[in-house]
């Protein structure tokens, strides 16, 4: 139930499927059973995924769910914005080990944002409210290394179950 009223906040998530059932693993699951949610927990598969890199349609995808610009984009990724349109551009673009770890990163905190807020807007200005719990850092200024989105995660988590700083 949860998971489906995530997806539906979603946009999209066919590219997910198509590039999910590409590898062997990913055939296990349903079509209809492929979503951020279970996909981000199959850690195995995700490791996979990242050694083979994330496609500029799936990008896309992430992209339009999620509630970062074009300019964050390019910061978590580390790679200029010039650059990075024009990646998004070529449709077969391949993002390289690194980048297409911090893209699954990040999907995870969108994919978990998304189902703790009622709204993406709701998500969004948590993500750019100081937090306490953060010792009065905005989310999203955490979101350029892997401990700073351990730390965001965690927190979603607290806010998900209730528990509050």
């Amino acid at each position: 139930m949860e998971t489906q009223q995530t997806e539906r906040k979603l946009k999209t998530n066919k590219e997910l499927k198509v590039f999910i059932r590409s590898f062997k693993r990913g055939e296990t699951f349903k079509k209809d059973d492929i979503t951020y949610l279970k996909v981000l927990k199959d850690k195995l598969l995700i490791s996979r995924a990242v050694r083979r890199g994330v496609t500029s349609q799936l990008f896309n995808e992430i992209k339009m769910n999620s509630p970062f610009d074009d300019q964050q984009w390019s910061t978590f990724l580390n790679v200029n914005i010039r650059t990075l349109q024009r990646y998004r551009l070529e449709k077969n673009h391949v993002y390289k080990s690194m980048q297409s770890e911090r893209i699954f990163e990040l999907a995870e905190v969108i994919s978990m944002g998304n189902s703790v807020f009622d709204s993406p807007a709701d998500f969004k200005n948590w993500l750019i409210t100081p937090s306490l719990a953060l010792g009065r850092e905005k989310p999203v200024n955490l979101l350029d290394n892997s401990y700073g989105k351990d730390l965001v995660i965690a927190e979603l988590n607290r806010i998900e179950y209730g528990v509050f700083v």
